[in-house]
């Protein structure tokens, strides 16, 4: 798995590659040590080439919202897969998410 960061005007993208499971959720965690640390406000995941996402990857995403929301960071997830989208209905964490159908949605919808 992999995670590239850019920026999007001022919100800061990540493009993930590949599934987020119980072997590669710690490195998720420890590439938004920085932004969540830095305190940034606007993040976006983008989804478009994850196609498998477990429990704990599921755990990993909610406790990073949690921290962003501490703080009043934003994180919006982006380009869901139809599989992983039916997991987050399943779960109901879409409730929890903002979840957009396309990074531009996403990055355009911050307030």
């Amino acid at each position: 798995m992999q995670i590239a960061e850019r920026k999007s005007n001022d919100v800061t993208v990540f493009d993930v590659d590949g599934d987020i499971d119980i072997n590669s959720s710690p490195d998720v965690r420890k590439t938004f040590e920085k932004p969540i640390g830095e305190k940034t406000a606007k993040l976006v995941i983008n989804l478009s080439n994850v196609s498998y996402i477990d429990s704990s990857g599921l755990a990993t995403l909610v406790e990073l919202l949690k921290r962003a929301r501490s703080y009043g960071g934003k994180i919006r997830l982006s380009n869901l897969a139809a599989k992983v989208k039916s997991l987050f209905e399943i779960t109901k964490l879409e409730k929890l998410f903002d979840i957009y159908d396309t990074e531009e949605e996403a990055v355009s919808n911050f307030e």
